[in-house]
């Protein structure tokens, strides 16, 4: 089946994988070909795509996912390969974020600081599982 995931700035994957693993707001979802057709909302995750035996893994924001027989098309805020994730960017981030949010700030700047929070740690927690 094929696997499109989408971000506002680029196509970020594009191709046939045999499974693929997303963070859905209730819980992890595993696909396979010729799942029921299903669109719903995923969550800050890890996407885990199979392709031939070999598992890639993706840092994913949240977004939606639609679902046919043959394909998996995902669009979302954030998603990037493990092997693209800058640990040492990534935990700066962290650390301004975290910082930040010790400041005094409107309800908008602390929603905004809270998500680059997440985005900071999913793609820390991916990067690190993936270098076990």
């Amino acid at each position: 089946m094929k696997l499109e995931i989408v971000t506002p700035e680029a196509k970020i994957y594009s191709e046939d994988v045999d499974m693929v693993t997303l963070p859905g707001v209730e819980g992890e979802m595993g696909i396979y070909p010729m799942h029921i057709p299903l669109m719903t909302q995923i969550a800050h995750g890890e996407i885990i795509a199979r392709k031939g035996g070999v598992d890639h893994y993706l840092a994913t924001g949240e977004g939606f996912v639609q679902i046919t027989g043959d394909r998996v098309a995902i669009l979302t805020d954030m998603a990037i390969k493990a092997d693209d994730i800058d640990e040492a960017k990534a935990e700066e981030a962290r650390k301004k974020a975290e910082a930040r949010l010790a400041e005094k700030l409107t309800d908008e700047e602390t929603a905004t600081v809270q998500a680059a929070l997440l985005h900071s740690l999913t793609q820390l927690n991916v990067k690190r599982r993936t270098r076990r």
